[in-house]
């Protein structure tokens, strides 16, 4: 497992993902490998191009996935097809992979952790319900999210669900950048247990999220690779009690053949 610490302009921000990917039909369970570090949040800014500090290396190993097809989801199976009508995906043919069930919680506010599964993707579909809550009543940003292009020093980009808005950065060495919206509005409006089913794409140098079938799509930075791990992460806002609980089920991971 692996944690991060963010220190954002106006107030105590965190955020990170994970997920998974597979075989031909639909992969048997997959669990993924957890592991914490920390980082610092900045303002909105163009993404740097200055050469990356290195993070330390994840203690955990991987999880690895065994391939074993299964009954075809007819509710991924609509999910992909819309994805396709909007032009986010060329075809629904591809490889999916069924993920294990996720349920941990963290306690400690402006830190998030991932979990990271053996894999290496670029292009994907992953699509999941979340539930979450949070010991406080009033949090900082927390929630449920994902992360993808997750390299070796801890580069990545992060998507997380929050109760008001879904919070997008992007990590490089030290700084982390939150991604600019190009059309829709990324905005959420949760109770506390908050409930939903999240879906994100990732295609090129765009990527689009899905909350309870309402769209956002994002652009991301040019000269940061998504090709790399992916993972599930939590992002806790307060120190109080059991922080910030999340649930993940009927997650689903697709890649284009």
């Amino acid at each position: 497992m692996k944690s991060k610490r963010l220190f954002p302009i106006a107030s105590a921000v965190v955020v990170l993902i994970i997920a998974s990917l597979a075989c031909v039909g639909f992969g048997s369970p997959a669990e993924p490998t957890p592991t914490p570090v920390p980082i610092q949040v900045n303002t909105p800014l163009p993404p740097p191009t200055e050469k990356p500090t290195l993070a330390p290396e994840p203690t955990a190993a991987p999880i690895e996935i065994t391939e074993e097809p299964v009954q075809e989801d007819p509710e991924f199976k609509a999910l992909l097809e819309k994805f396709q009508e909007k032009g986010y995906i060329e075809s629904t043919d591809g490889e999916i992979t069924t993920l294990d069930p996720f349920n941990e919680s963290w306690a400690q506010l402006g830190w998030y952790q991932w979990w990271t599964y053996d894999f290496v993707v670029s292009d994907f579909v992953f699509k999941s319900h979340f539930k979450w809550s949070t010991a406080n009543e009033t949090p900082e940003i927390s929630g449920c999210g994902v992360i993808f292009g997750l390299q070796e020093n801890d580069n990545h980009y992060a998507v997380f669900l929050d109760k008001s808005r879904i919070f997008f950065l992007m990590s490089r060495g030290s700084n982390v950048y939150e991604v600019g919206k190009s059309r829709g509005s990324g905005r959420t409006n949760f109770g506390n247990p908050g409930e939903s089913d999240f879906a994100i794409g990732v295609k090129g140098k765009n990527a689009y999220v899905s909350v309870d079938g309402e769209f956002t799509e994002y652009l991301l930075s040019q000269d940061q690779t998504t090709e790399g791990n992916f993972a599930v992460t939590l992002l806790s806002g307060t120190n109080r009690d059991f922080g910030t609980r999340c649930e993940m089920t009927d997650s689903l991971f697709w890649t284009p053949k």
